[in-house]
Parts: C-alpha cells; sequence; structure tokens
C-alpha cells in the first residue's frame, strides 16, 4: 500500500511517501516546506495569518506530489503549534474544508512515542537505556527508552522558534544570552533532571531537523563527499560537534548562510538548537551521540 505521511511542525510542513508492506516500508518520495507556524505563537497563543498562508500553500504542493506519486492514503498530524494555539482547531477545519485533508492533533506524549517507533527503525538498540531528544520549533520531545520499551517521556515547550521569539539575542549570540538560555532551559526540565538522577544513561539519539543539520555539517566538513548517502543513522564524534557548536556561537546570520550543509531556513534557528543539544551533552555527561534519519513520520508509518 502506497501511503503518505504529513507532518505540521512548527517551522516546516513535512511529507514522506512509502510503499509500505509486511517487512517494512520502501521510500518513495520526500520533501519538506518551510512555513515558520510559529511565528510569534510564544508571545501571542496565536496563529498569525501570515504563516497559517504559508501553510496552506505548503499543503498544496504536497498534494500535488500526493497525486503525481498516486499515494492511497494519506495520514496527517499536526504538532505543537497547531495543538498550542487558541486558533489551532480553527485552522485545522480550514485545512479540511479547503483542501480536504484531516488532520490528526497529537498531543505532545503521543508525539513522544510515535518519535521512538521511528528511531527503533533506524538505530539499533538493544537492552541498554538511552535518551531520545527530538527538537522541534515548537516542543522538545524526550525520551529513555531501549529496544523493548519506553521508561519515560516528557514534551517540553522549549521548541526553538519559542526560544528565539522569547529571547530575540543579538548577532552574533552573546556569552551572556547564551548563559541565560541555558538556565531557562535547565528551569523548564527539572524532571529530566530528576529522573536521570535515578537511571544510567550515556548515549544521546536526536533526531529531526536540528540533529540531521549537525550530521549533513559534520559530515561536509570532516567527511569525504557523499558519507551520509543512503544512511540512516550516523554517530556524531563529539568532539566535532564541539567544533562546529563553537563556530555556530561565534558566527552571524550572514556567516552561517554560506555554511556547508546548513540549509537557509535554519540559520536563524541552528544557533540556539546547537545551544540546547551542548547543554544536555555536558550537564548529563553523554559519551555517545547519535543521529536517527527516522523521527514521527516513520513513527505513524510503523503504527499503521
Amino acid at each position: 500500500m502506497r501511503v503518505a505521511i504529513i507532518d505540521l511542525g512548527t517551522n516546516t510542513f513535512n511529507l514522506l511517501i512509502v510503499d509500505k508492506n509486511e517487512n517494512g516500508f520502501s521510500k518513495v518520495f520526500k520533501t519538506k516546506r518551510p512555513v515558520k507556524l510559529g511565528q510569534d505563537v510564544a508571545n501571542t497563543q496565536m496563529l498569525c495569518n501570515n504563516a497559517m498562508e504559508r501553510g496552506m500553500k505548503a499543503l498544496r504542493n504536497h498534494l500535488v506530489s500526493i497525486k503525481k506519486y498516486e499515494a492511497e492514503k494519506v495520514f496527517a498530524f499536526a504538532t505543537s503549534a497547531i495543538r498550542s494555539c487558541d486558533n489551532g482547531l480553527e485552522y485545522v477545519n480550514r485545512i479540511y474544508n479547503e483542501l480536504g485533508i484531516e488532520i490528526n492533533v497529537i498531543s505532545g506524549e503521543k508525539e513522544a512515542e510515535l518519535i521512538y517507533y521511528g528511531v527503533k527503525q533506524a538505530v539499533n538498540l538493544d537492552d541498554e537505556k538511552v535518551m531520545i531528544v527530538d527538537i522541534g520549533g515548537g516542543s522538545i520531545e524526550i525520551l529513555i527508552v531501549n529496544k523493548n520499551e519506553i521508561f519515560w517521556k516528557q514534551s517540553f515547550r522549549l521548541g526553538i522558534a519559542r526560544l528565539l521569539d522569547k529571547f530575540n539575542p543579538s548577532d552574533p549570540i552573546s556569552n551572556n544570552e547564551i548563559e541565560i538560555i541555558e538556565k531557562y532551559i535547565d528551569d523548564n526540565t527539572q524532571s529530566l533532571n530528576e529522573i536521570l538522577k535515578t537511571l544510567h544513561v550515556t548515549t544521546l539519539i536526536g533526531s529531526s531537523g536540528s540533529i540531521d543539520t549537525f550530521a549533513r555539517m559534520i559530515s561536509q566538513k570532516f567527511r569525504p563527499a557523499g558519507f551520509l548517502d543512503n544512511k540512516i543513522n550516523f554517530e556524531i564524534n563529539l568532539e566535532e560537534y564541539k567544533i562546529l557548536h563553537n563556530e555556530l556561537l561565534l558566527s552571524s546570520i550572514e556567516e552561517r548562510k554560506r555554511m556547508k550543509g546548513l540549509e537557509l531556513m535554519r540559520v536563524e534557528m541552528i544557533v540556539v538548537a546547537s545551544i540546547c543539544i551542548n547543554f544536555i551533552i555536558e550537564k548529563y555527561n553523554f559519551t555517545k551521540l547519535i543521529q536517527s534519519d527516522y523521527a514521527l513520520k516513520e513513527g505513524v508509518i510503523a503504527t499503521i
């Protein structure tokens, strides 16, 4: 069965079309559209008109691809920006009325669960407990898991778009601003701090756009051309990540526009995303960082 998965995220609207069978799935087509649906959401709790129009345009483009590749079923999921906004349901109804796409607005807990099912298909988990972090625009999902179960999961309203709206850092970011953002993350993830006092976890697995970007930038900086081609996971060398992290902290937007492997849609957000990942690595003494190419969309496939 050929199915299309649409992930209506806070930053991007993603489309994945696959052929699903009893043995798993094979990718047919994949694309994403920058939408910035979370524009000003942290301050207004409302989806703004311009962002909603960008979303409608992206969905119309996705429908063209869905028709072209003859997907038999469409599964669409909305996450943090839509579920947290006062007019989110109104927007979901508009999408259905104008485009015929039925949107399933999922909770942060459900989003975390689907991310786990996606990561399981890309990374060979075993009995060791590992932590999964998925940094989105509106929220960050964090889980403690192994191959058999989810031991702990939580969705934090600490997405990169929210943090940018809240702190509006200078360009380049200052050391004082970095400390303020780190303290805010720390203050708002105390439940994670408590659970990691009771569990021994040394491996961090990252999924979705930000960690995919780090993997791509590090690959282009330190590896041969095409190194990431056809890989569904990548162990990121922590020393190489630290070099990239420090370069990002010192960079301006104009300098980041010229960095290899960094998409234009992420030049504003990547610094704060790196602050989040680096803070987690250092605070909890992670010794291994793995990028998973699969996340929510692939998790949906595993459950349908």
